[in-house]
């Protein structure tokens, strides 16, 4: 692994936002991307107030182009607070572009990805800082989520993304066994998040990583629109010696999945994102196996889910029949994919 920050050096006394000019006076930049979640994304941003106490920040927020008055409310309320910056898109940036919009104005000697459906709990943001000081090897961190009823949200991290992994779906033992280390690796089985340990991916939902090493890789790939990029930004980080890290110490809410409201969208964007991480990170004789049983599996979704349907005699859409349908969208990227350069002058 590479040594990102030097162990020695004193640390840095906290610098309100309000009164940091210098770029590298604030210890955290937030950045948030709202999508039509208005409520949820002015309570995140409420408790990113109520519970960042120590450590110096500024939040970066952009609205998706919302149809719910998300930008206004969010201007209304936090508009003029100092260390806050509310911006509109006129078009949805998705994501990644959302993402790497903010980050090029960011001043923080971290850049914290947070969604706008969570909420920090337990000063989650400090907490996660002082980890990352105190691990600064692995490069990129993160914590523990919960639903809003206090139960586990395991989505705050994933294993590694492996042939063998996507096999596995594609042919339906993740779904058979999901709590199965061998048949759903990328689960981790039983673990329920409560110790430090070592991780495939950093889900993007509360991902830490430096803005020097940030800018190194030129942070998320907009190629992934909405999923994947962070999976795909965790594996060029693997690939140069980093290893994504999470901790139970630092702990949010994450609702999930509340800016997307058909599922049907949300699969083909889902497999859409899996895809091209397949053209990217495995090799030619990987990709074209998991690729075509990816499809062999939807087919053979898409015949048990009718069967079901005619013995329930019921009349609900087949998902998978809807999802086969809109195929051209979601296998476009298995016809191109491009590699991010890297920016060899910006890590020193």
């Amino acid at each position: 692994m590479r040594d990102l920050e030097d162990s020695d050096a004193p640390p840095t006394p906290p610098v309100p936002a309000s009164e940091s000019s210098d770029r590298s006076e604030v210890d955290v930049s937030i950045l948030v991307v709202s999508y039509n979640t208005r409520e949820m994304t002015l309570a995140c941003l409420r408790s990113i107030v109520s519970e960042t106490l120590d450590r110096s920040y500024e939040v970066l927020v952009v609205d998706n182009d919302s149809s719910d008055g998300s930008f206004e409310a969010m201007q209304s309320e936090f508009g003029d607070r100092p260390g806050f910056e509310i911006r509109a898109s006129a078009e949805n940036l998705g994501f990644a572009g959302a993402n790497n919009h903010l980050a090029l104005d960011a001043r923080g000697d971290f850049i914290l990805l947070l969604n706008p459906d969570t909420v920090v709990l337990e000063r989650g943001i400090d907490r996660l800082v002082d980890f990352a000081s105190a691990h600064p090897e692995n490069g990129i961190w993160g914590g523990r989520t919960l639903f809003a009823d206090g139960s586990l949200n395991p989505t705050n991290c994933w294993g590694p993304f492996t042939v063998w992994s996507e096999f596995s779906a594609a042919i339906g033992l993740r779904s058979l066994f999901p709590r199965s280390e061998v048949f759903h690796p990328r689960g981790y089985g039983k673990w329920e998040r409560d110790t430090v340990r070592e991780v495939g991916v950093v889900t993007g939902c509360f991902f830490l990583m430096r803005r020097r090493d940030w800018e190194h890789f030129r942070g998320l790939d907009p190629e992934f629109f909405m999923y994947g990029e962070e999976t795909d930004l965790c594996m060029r980080a693997i690939k140069e010696g980093m290893q994504p890290i999470v901790t139970p110490d630092a702990t949010i809410i994450h609702h999930g999945g509340a800016s997307e409201t058909i599922p049907l969208d949300k699969m083909v964007r889902l497999l859409d994102g899996q895809i091209r991480l397949f053209r990217r990170h495995f090799s030619p004789a990987g990709f074209k196996l998991v690729y075509h049983v990816m499809k062999l599996g939807i087919l053979a979704r898409i015949a048990a889910s009718e069967l079901s349907r005619r013995l329930r005699r019921s009349d609900s859409d087949n998902l998978w029949a809807g999802i086969w349908r809109r195929r051209a969208e979601w296998t476009r990227g298995a016809r191109t994919s491009t590699v991010l350069p890297i920016d060899t002058g910006s890590t020193g």
